[in-house]
């Protein structure tokens, strides 16, 4: 397999992990949010913000290709 096949295969895995993590992340935020610790709510949502961020710039590295 060529190097540009396993970066495209890579890139797509990263997206997937981030979206699980990204759900995960959001889950527990309102989690925090609901036990009223809303500082830790706002930092682990700051997480959520984060990896759709990095995310989306994996997609578009994927784009690129």
């Amino acid at each position: 397999m060529e190097f540009l096949e396993k970066a495209k295969i890579r890139m797509e895995h990263w997206i997937e992990h981030n979206d699980q993590h990204q759900e995960e992340y959001a889950k527990f935020a309102q989690e925090l949010a609901e036990a009223g610790k809303l500082e830790a709510a706002k930092h682990v949502q700051e997480m959520v913000d984060l990896t759709a961020k990095s995310s989306h710039c994996l997609k578009k590295a994927l784009e690129a290709m």
